[in-house]
């Protein structure tokens, strides 16, 4: 059996005809950039997700990048995040010429620990920067207290939370500002690249909305150096059909979820993700936490089943990053979860007989690698 890491596939052919049909539709108008889906698609995200306004751009990354720039994130500011993170997350703050300021995570959820945050504050400090990874939302309110004890903004990485809540309210309402991807992977893809931006500040959302169409709020008339990072309308065109369907879709990952670890609890050595009572975890990335995580993905990949591993090296251990003088150590909690994690197959139309084959091939190899070590002590002896 064959089992992919995700299967973008079998979801189109779901709803093949209406996709086709809006794809169609926009190809006719003629109108291929910020046309009336991307506007339409702005003013849905942003009721799906309980906030006034959305601002369509060209990516998750540019979306961090100018929800930054749009708060005056600047030269010789700090942003607090975490280093177990897609590597766009700390970009964001660089390319805006702020410092990323480190703080390890908890070892169920694998988000930001935020009784660490308070003693990394300093004058510098002027965001917050949470990441809902995986799709499991950040503890926020014990954040947002800080952030208003100490006057900070707080800027949501909701790039693989689309529809997770923390505590029945959506991610993406919770801080200042949001930031979602819409690659092709996500619970919320496109065929392409995309993103966008969220807020309840109107302020905010004029100026990210400036920034990514050159600094112009009429044409020719640029009052900000700004971008050139626009949703594009055929991306917009087919969210808009597949934003309908998000909710079943977040339903089917949780059920195959729940299926997962039904099953891998009856086999040792294997940590199944954690839902904290706060959340409704949407399960972007099914990762569970295994010893020898190398041995178990290459078995894996032998029979078939492709995994990944998010992520393999933390942000302070890049090359990338070494300017920041950080030495493995730093962060002990990240530094062990890029060592035991390991994504498998996580797809709404994976079905019950393909995780069953996961979780038996993983059986398997435990069976086979107690047989090997058992043959092994033999010999020693």
């Amino acid at each position: 059996m064959e089992i992919p890491l995700v299967d973008l596939k079998r979801q189109y052919y779901r709803i093949k005809n209406e996709v086709d049909e809006k794809i169609r539709e926009v190809l006719e108008s003629g109108r291929f950039i910020l046309g009336e889906n991307v506007e339409a698609f702005e003013k849905e995200f942003a009721g799906y997700c309980g906030v006034k306004y959305a601002v369509g751009v060209a990516s998750g990354t540019d979306a961090l990048i100018l929800c930054l720039k749009a708060l005056g994130v600047s030269n010789g500011d700090e942003v607090i995040t975490v280093p177990n993170t897609f590597i766009s997350t700390v970009d964001a703050i660089s390319y805006n010429k702020a410092t990323p300021i480190f703080v390890d995570v908890e070892p169920e959820t694998y988000t930001i620990n935020v009784s660490d945050i308070k003693q990394k504050i300093t004058e510098r400090t002027k965001v917050i920067l949470p990441v809902h990874l995986y799709g499991h939302p950040v503890d926020m309110d014990p954040l947002l207290e800080i952030a208003e004890e100490d006057n900070l903004y707080v800027v949501e990485d909701a790039c693989q939370a689309h529809g997770a809540e923390y505590k029945g309210k959506t991610v993406g309402s919770l801080g200042d500002i949001a930031c979602f991807s819409f690659y092709p992977s996500k619970n919320l893809g496109a065929y392409g690249d995309g993103g966008i931006i969220v807020t309840s500040d109107e302020e905010v959302a004029e100026r990210a909305k400036m920034l990514r169409d050159y600094g112009q709020k009429e044409k020719y008339k640029h009052a900000l150096i700004g971008y050139n990072s626009r949703l594009d309308e055929m991306q917009a065109a087919i969210l808009r059909v597949k934003l309908k369907h998000l909710d079943k879709w977040i339903d089917e990952r949780r059920r195959n979820a729940k299926k997962y670890s039904e099953l891998l609890s009856e086999i040792p050595d294997m940590t199944p993700p954690f839902e904290k009572p706060y959340a409704k975890h949407v399960y972007h990335c099914y990762v569970i936490r295994t010893k020898n995580r190398n041995e178990k993905q290459r078995w894996l990949s032998l029979k078939g089943v492709s995994t990944g591993i998010h992520y393999p090296i933390p942000i302070h251990l890049q090359e990338a990053y070494m300017y920041l003088n950080l030495r493995e150590g730093s962060f002990p909690e990240t530094e062990r979860c890029s060592k035991e994690v390991l994504s498998l197959p996580m797809f709404p139309e994976m079905t019950e007989g393909e995780i069953e084959y996961v979780c038996q091939c993983i059986a398997d190899f435990d069976t086979c690698y107690k047989r090997e070590s058992q043959k092994q002590n033999r010999k020693e002896r």
